[in-house]
């Protein structure tokens, strides 16, 4: 009786069908807590945020002499100030910024005296200082679910004073050699002796992938040898993998096996090599077991692993692989270099209009976050100042071309709830990719404008219209291509220290507080600016209005850190902080979105994620928002 295959399905549809298969069974990923330092290369279960600041402490960021900026004012070179020796500290590259000093001046440009020393250039305060939360403030997200660790993110998640990571544990997949005329390998085996060296192959090939592996002795040509021993691996692994016996000969048991200790989802697949096949499972206790029943030929065993095998080790993993190549791009903004060296420069990547932009992120020594959220290494050659923005770069793709090919570029305004949008994309299609990046609402608009953003975050108040955001677009993007959808309605307030102690009540006691200011072009800056004029209060009076920070919790990181009295921004940052909140206003936080990039699957997954029960869920938990039809089209030019 000639033996026919249960199945003979394109490799495509078997691959659907068994992952389909998997997950309406319940496959999913198993989660174990495991310290920090011992996370390399580990998957992250779900998203990891900082528990405390990088860096904790207002650090000197140069060698020289930390010092109270005013006491510079009127400084030239024709003209130097003289500072005693009882109005400057020596200080150190690291050292906690001294009491009541505001700035440090590096030593290259102090010059000492028998009086002190002499300075021939005004300092401003905060220079060379870094600020406490100027890397990563606490409460950020450090990095996304299902994101492979480096040992630079571990660092980062250590500066952020995370010392345990929910990961996901490695599946061990346990390989079962079978066939009498298997030997273990050897430098003289006898005619008929087949040398064993598929589980080696199979066993690299899962380590490379994220598996830890078990590989158990030979088994006979008995039914009932091979099915105790699967019955073994099923007990003990998360994976199994059944080489040899696949086929239709006298000998091949796999199908008899599998069948005995769970069920064949399908059997036959149309490719060679490889079409004996079996893919089935199994379970133990709740937890599902994937079987699969290998060709014996090598060729065969490989091709079937990695076109039907790795992604369901992805799905059991959320490992992504990370080729090594470069790829031309357009750098997004203004570039300066030293001619000294060659230079690297992590970016975030993405297609926006047909062509890779890249965004360049925060670079120098300590800034550790850029680790993290880098999808490539900008190189600027030796002998080059640097490039103008619009100009191409080569970049080393840390990620595959694929993966940014479809990943989505959001730029603009800094909201916590665009990390959450991104997690819960990630959670649900992991598939998708996001490089997100702060530039202010204006920032945003100008990214849209220029195609090297396919959407940005914007709140900006009209002050003749009193209306948000519509106003701008219109008068900065008259030759239209962009919708504006409604995403949120949010709480703008002072945040001040818990219990107010000042007792701060609005904008006018901003005159006689140390404030933290937002970056230029920011929505929370532009509001600032109308709320001080609409009070009569003059900028420059306001002492701390050029210190800016270029996030919401940044500035609530100043206030906790005791360096600001207040800071302007929304209630979910006030919160992580455990900062009173002093409400000002609510605005509009809207989206504004390239036509272009409107009919792209990360669009559309990003506006089912604005309009889901776990979005609004997470928004309730932060505080401070309302929700009334996100995704809706507000505006269509």
């Amino acid at each position: 009786m000639a033996f026919t295959y249960l199945s003979n399905y394109p490799l495509e549809e078997a691959r659907e069908i068994f992952l389909k298969a998997l997950k309406e069974a319940g496959l999913k990923p198993n989660v174990e807590r495991v310290p920090t330092s011992e996370a390399n290369g580990r998957i992250t279960a779900e998203a990891v945020y900082a528990h405390i600041c990088a860096p904790h402490y207002n650090a000197c960021a140069m060698d020289g002499i930390a010092l109270v900026a005013s006491l510079t004012y009127g400084a030239s070179e024709t003209r130097p100030v003289t500072l005693p020796e009882n109005s400057f500290k020596w200080v150190n590259t690291g050292d906690p910024l001294p009491e009541n000093h505001d700035c440090v001046v590096m030593v290259e440009d102090v010059i000492e005296t028998d009086q002190g020393v002499q300075l021939f250039s005004v300092a401003v305060p905060w220079q060379h200082v870094r600020q406490i939360g100027e890397d990563i403030a606490a409460g950020d997200m450090v990095v996304p679910s299902f994101t492979e660790l480096s040992p630079s993110a571990l660092g980062a998640l250590l500066a952020a004073g995370v010392l345990e990571i929910p990961v996901i544990r490695k599946p061990i997949v346990g390989i079962i050699p079978t066939g009498n005329e298997l030997v273990a390998p050897s430098s003289n085996p006898k005619p008929g002796d087949i040398i064993e060296f598929n589980s080696t192959i199979f066993s690299g090939m899962m380590r490379d992938w994220g598996c830890e592996t078990k590989v158990y002795p030979v088994a006979s040509d008995k039914p009932e040898v091979i099915i105790n021993t699967l019955k073994t691996a099923i007990a003990e692994c998360d994976l199994v993998l059944l080489n040899a016996g696949s086929s239709a000969g006298q000998k091949d048991f796999s199908i008899e096996a599998i069948q005995t200790v769970g069920s064949v989802v399908l059997h036959g697949v149309a490719i060679k090599p490889g079409k004996p096949t079996i893919l089935g499972m199994a379970t133990r206790g709740e937890q599902l077991i994937p079987l699969v029943g290998l060709p014996g030929y090598p060729v065969s065993g490989i091709l079937v692993l990695e076109q039907l095998i790795k992604p369901v080790i992805s799905l059991m993993t959320g490992r992504q692989s990370q080729p090594n190549e470069f790829v031309e791009a357009t750098v997004s903004r203004r570039l300066v270099s030293s001619l000294k060296y060659l230079e690297f420069i992590r970016a975030r990547l993405g297609n926006v209009g047909g062509r890779i932009v890249a965004v360049p992120l925060n670079r120098g020594a300590g800034v550790v976050s850029s680790f993290v959220k880098a999808d490539g290494i900008i190189h600027v050659p030796q002998n080059v100042e640097g490039y103008e923005a619009g100009e191409k770069v080569r970049v080393e793709l840390l990620r595959p071309m694929k993966e940014i090919e479809q990943t989505l570029v959001i730029t603009g305004s800094h909201d916590p709830l665009i990390d959450e949008a991104i997690d819960i994309m990630r959670r649900t299609w992991p598939d998708s990719f996001v490089a997100s990046s702060h530039v202010g609402s204006m920032g945003g608009i100008m990214a849209v404008k220029r195609g090297e953003a396919h959407l940005g975050g914007v709140h900006l108040l009209d002050e003749a219209s009193g209306e948000y955001n519509r106003a701008y677009i219109r008068k900065y993007i008259p030759e239209g291509g962009v919708r504006l959808v409604r995403c949120v309605q949010r709480s703008q307030g002072l945040m001040a220290a818990k219990g107010n102690p000042l007792g701060i009540r609005g904008i006018e006691d901003l005159t006689r507080l140390r404030y933290v200011n937002r970056q230029k072009g920011s929505g929370t800056r532009i509001l600032l600016d109308y709320l001080l004029k609409q009070s009569g209060i003059n900028a420059e009076i306001v002492t701390g209005y050029e210190r800016e920070e270029i996030t919401h919790t940044a500035v609530a990181a100043a206030v906790a850190s005791g360096t600001a009295d207040a800071g302007m921004g929304i209630l979910s940052a006030a919160r992580i902080y455990d900062l009173d909140f002093i409400p000002i206003c609510e605005e509009e936080y809207d989206l504004l979105i390239s036509e272009s990039a409107w009919s792209m699957d990360s669009v559309q997954r990003l506006i089912s994620v604005l309009q889901s029960d776990e979005f609004a869920a997470r928004l309730e938990k932060l505080g401070g928002y309302q929700l009334d039809q996100p995704g809706e089209i507000i505006q269509w030019n």
